[in-house]
């Protein structure tokens, strides 16, 4: 069901399209979490350590896929919200061109380069067979990740937010059953883990994509649609290019510091990767959520209600704090039962490792909580600089102290600090550049 996001009580409304799409991101997690549970219990730490080395290279991939859902997202809400539905269909049309071409490019970067991506972050040589196995599989499977991502996308930006939620839940759910099936049932390795998702991924790829174009086909217009359009594809670029940089350096960035990380060894670097997975669990939930206040923002700029852009920042801020504190307590508090569920019989200083991390970043979710939804606004307008500015420092900040803390007395905890302070001064950044946006009536023109 299509939904109308410039009428109606803005928390409200903002909550009941945000929340969908909070349940939607726990089960897209799923997936990653399946495979590093599947691998540390059924498999064993190296396995685990192998999983989550690759896993470090497909949040590459996953940024471009980002980047186009984003750009498309953005400005198929502005057109939604105009009223504007043969560009809107425009829009839809030439991001799935662009984006297949982008897909196929991709694909044989990863075909050609996997090992030599695994031996620049220092994968050690007991890892890389597993390492190239479930990365190989992986990148076969990038045409389901890039055009799930823009059905997404599509769908949020008609304000249906229910649909991926229903897809995900089934799917995810099936990921976790196939997965333990292939290793446990079938006794694959790694690469049971990598097919089990690669299977379904796609079929909830094909499944959204048919509906995704029959809730298209349903929405009227005069004339004929463009299918491509150089003038939009420059729009989406706009805001998909900044998003992909944005995504691709955090995903360098965090290579450089997986880099860091394995020269611990294979304790450290399996709980790391079962505490990042929790970590992402909840970072990628907020960032789905800015997501969502970006699509609130753009269909109401593209009405010209600047006025409920604001309601919208702070109904945004709520909602993220609401989750914030069940999972600030359970990682601080539960942390190792967590890390548990990921490892079998795991060494002292493996989860030693992941608790520590966890307790370090646990308490600034509320921090980070804040520029995610900042961050939503900022792109939902088109304010792209101002949003690079404030990731890019982020970034910048959080790899450069890993490096100069783990050197020092501190040792990979050091690595951990580094998070903290990067979201903090980002954070303020972020929080400057949404208090001189244009949706301030001295700022209005902004948008015109």
């Amino acid at each position: 069901m299509n939904k109308d996001l410039t009428v109606g009580k803005p928390e409200k409304v903002l909550w009941k399209f945000c929340l969908p799409l909070f349940g939607s991101i726990i089960f897209q997690q799923l997936y990653n979490i399946a495979d590093s549970f599947v691998a540390g219990r059924f498999i064993g730490e190296d396995a685990l350590a192998a999983v989550g080395n690759s896993y470090e290279i497909t949040l590459i991939y996953i940024a471009f896929a980002f980047g186009c859902n984003i750009g498309c997202s953005v400005i198929v809400s502005q057109y939604f919200g105009a009223k504007k539905y043969g560009k809107m269909k425009t829009a839809v049309y030439t991001t799935l061109i662009s984006s297949a071409v982008l897909c196929a490019l991709l694909m044989m970067t990863g075909i050609l380069g996997s090992k030599g991506l695994l031996q620049l972050i220092n994968t050690p040589e007991a890892l890389m067979v597993d390492s190239k196995l479930y990365l190989d599989i992986y990148v076969w499977g990038l045409p389901f990740v890039f055009f799930y991502n823009i059905a997404t996308g599509i769908f949020s930006a008609l304000g249906d937010s229910k649909t991926p939620f229903i897809f995900l839940a089934v799917s995810s759910t099936a990921n976790i059953a196939v997965d333990i099936l292939f290793v446990a049932g079938f006794h694959m390795g790694v690469d049971g883990v990598a097919w089990a998702t690669f299977l379904c991924q796609g079929v909830s790829c094909v499944l959204a994509m048919v509906v995704v174009m029959r809730r298209l086909q349903k929405i009227h217009v005069e004339g004929k649609v463009k299918k491509f359009s150089r003038h939009v594809l420059g729009r989406v670029a706009v805001i998909a290019i900044p998003s992909i940089l944005q995504q691709s350096f955090i995903s360098i960035g965090n290579i450089a510091i997986q880099s860091v990380i394995n020269g611990f060894g294979p304790a450290v670097m399996a709980g790391y990767s079962a505490g990042v997975k929790l970590n992402n669990l909840v970072i990628t939930s907020f960032t789905t959520l800015g997501n969502g206040v970006s699509n609130y923002a753009a269909q109401n700029i593209g009405a010209q209600k600047l006025s409920r852009v604001k309601d919208g920042f702070k109904a945004g801020v709520k909602l993220v704090w609401v989750l914030c504190l069940p999972l600030s307590l359970l990682y601080f508090f539960g942390g190792s039962a967590l890390l548990r569920l990921f490892l079998t019989e795991p060494t002292e200083l493996a989860i030693h490792t992941g608790v520590t991390f966890l307790r370090i970043l646990a308490p600034f979710y509320f921090v980070v909580s804040v520029k995610l939804v900042g961050d939503g606004i900022l792109r939902g307008a088109g304010l792209m600089k101002r949003f690079m500015v404030a990731t890019f420092t982020d970034l910048v900040l959080r790899v450069v102290l890993a490096f100069v803390l783990a050197k020092t007395v501190l040792g990979a905890t050091g690595i951990w600090c580094a998070w903290p302070i990067g979201w903090s001064v980002a954070t303020i950044i972020t929080l400057v550049f949404y208090h001189t946006g244009p949706w301030n009536k001295q700022g209005a023109e902004q948008l015109n």
